[in-house]
């Protein structure tokens, strides 16, 4: 029996060991899509308490609490921090197989020096351990980042918002890692929510430009990628259920959103044709510019009613969907690319069921404008398990060429989430060790670290075109 997770934790033969241990450790890491807050890396926060660093916000642990007939008081509720990490720690137990219970204790490991299990008998010891931990300068949110060998984050930032962080973020010589915003419209494109008229006329405001046709709104969504520009942005995020494509008229474009913005209905094709055209128009928008885009799609949210009036979204009720727009995605990157204006995309599915419907897709629109120019991106959500990072790893692997990947990222709320870049790496370099102890490629460690490297760090910094 191997010990628990030991130095070569998921690392099951000789040269998954040495592409780990030689190459993939010692990587730095840019995570280039997150949604950590950036005032809290501006103020550099100090955490009270480890239930602020690791239940604040994590939905991934929330649902898991649920899981086990937890009251919601000591998840989202008015428990205090001791309870719910107690809670926690009574979950953790029965959480075998889950990667929460390897992450846990990786950030033990990783932050707090604690390498033994953490469980409803130790809960008291991790407690006091960790918070007596988190009293230490190092501790800080930049202190944090930096223990991490993280070089470059990629905030998740809304068209609206100041980017005021950013620039005190910039402008501090003290801050060792570099904060970049992205672009992430999805307040713009979502015409059926119900505060779409007020969040245009916000939009409105703050861009100078008067919004009542579909004109002005490009006008206004332009000034704001300028404004993004100037802060070093490079990417944008677009978080859809499905991707459209609905092909309209300007006429028609300017009847729809006239009747969103008066608070009319607005019919199924009529939001498709909307959105469709916004986002063709911001792709177009991002090539002009260099930008990556990136598409994270298939989720169903706000499955529980009752919890969403209670709590609201992104809390633990979203799930897989099983939205069947293939046809859609190869037409959306046709019309960008007939007139020269794809970006350089990434596109992440929740369900893998479309790994290899990804993976077959962005063969169709690679081409010299850059090394693997269309990115099926790394296991998302619900799949950033094990095997869920096995398989599209292979899927890749099989369909389109691993060895330009852009490889990992966070994705996450939490300062202490780096170590599933470690959990990524080892995964990675055990699946290719596997196929080299098989015999399916050569032995050749100089080729192999060299992959192995670029995965982890420079395909992300050299397609980004990030300046570290």
């Amino acid at each position: 029996m191997k010990p628990f997770m030991d130095k070569d934790f998921l690392l099951t033969n000789v040269t998954a060991k040495l592409l780990y241990h030689n190459y993939a450790e010692k990587m730095p890491i840019v995570d280039y899509h997150c949604h950590i807050n950036p005032q809290e890396i501006a103020q550099d926060r100090k955490f009270e308490n480890i239930t602020q660093v690791w239940l604040g916000g994590d939905h991934y642990k929330w649902r898991a609490i649920r899981s086990n007939g937890i009251d919601e008081k000591y998840i989202t509720g008015d428990a205090s921090g001791h309870d719910k990490f107690i809670k926690w720690a009574q979950t953790l137990t029965k959480a075998i197989g889950n990667p929460l219970y390897h992450w846990t204790h990786l950030e033990l490991r990783k932050y707090f020096d604690y390498d033994g299990v953490l469980s409803e008998k130790t809960a008291e010891e991790v407690w006091n351990l960790c918070n007596e931990k988190l009293k230490d300068d190092s501790m800080t949110v930049r202190g944090i980042i930096e223990q991490s060998n993280v070089k470059l984050i990629c905030t998740t930032d809304d068209p609206v918002d100041s980017l005021i962080y950013h620039e005190q973020i910039k402008a501090d010589p003290t801050c060792k890692v570099k904060v970049l915003p992205a672009f992430r419209p999805d307040r713009a494109v979502a015409i059926e929510k119900p505060d779409f008229a007020d969040y245009i006329k916000t939009l409105g405001e703050v861009s100078g430009v008067e919004i009542n046709s579909i004109d002005s709104l490009y006008k206004a969504l332009s000034n704001r990628l300028d404004f993004f520009g100037e802060h070093g942005c490079k990417a944008s995020d677009h978080g859809v259920d499905y991707v459209p494509f609905v092909l309209a008229d300007e006429n028609k474009l300017d009847a729809i959103l006239k009747k969103a913005l008066n608070g009319e209905n607005v019919s199924q094709t009529e939001r498709d044709a909307y959105r469709t055209a916004v986002l063709l128009f911001l792709g177009r928008q991002y090539a002009k510019r260099g930008w990556v885009m990136q598409i994270h799609y298939g989720v169903l949210r706000n499955n529980n009613t009752k919890m969403f009036e209670k709590i609201g979204a992104d809390t633990g009720f979203d799930t897989m969907g099983t939205y069947n727009c293939a046809e859609n995605i190869a037409l959306f990157l046709n019309e960008l690319d007939k007139s020269d204006e794809l970006p350089k995309m990434v596109l992440y599915s929740i369900n893998p069921s479309d790994n290899a419907v990804l993976g077959s897709m962005i063969g169709c629109f690679q081409n010299s404008d850059a090394v693997g120019k269309l990115q099926h991106g790394s296991a998302w959500w619900f799949n950033d398990t094990k095997s869920g990072m096995e398989e599209q790893i292979k899927n890749l692997a099989n369909l389109s060429l691993l060895g330009n990947f852009i490889g990992m990222l966070t994705d996450s709320r939490s300062f202490t989430s780096y170590p599933r870049h470690d959990y990524f790496r080892r995964i990675l370099c055990n699946v290719i060790g596997q196929w080299v102890e098989n015999g399916e490629y050569p032995g050749d460690m100089d080729t192999l670290g060299k992959i192995v490297e670029d995965i982890c760090y420079n395909n992300t910094v050299k397609y980004f075109g990030f300046e570290i």
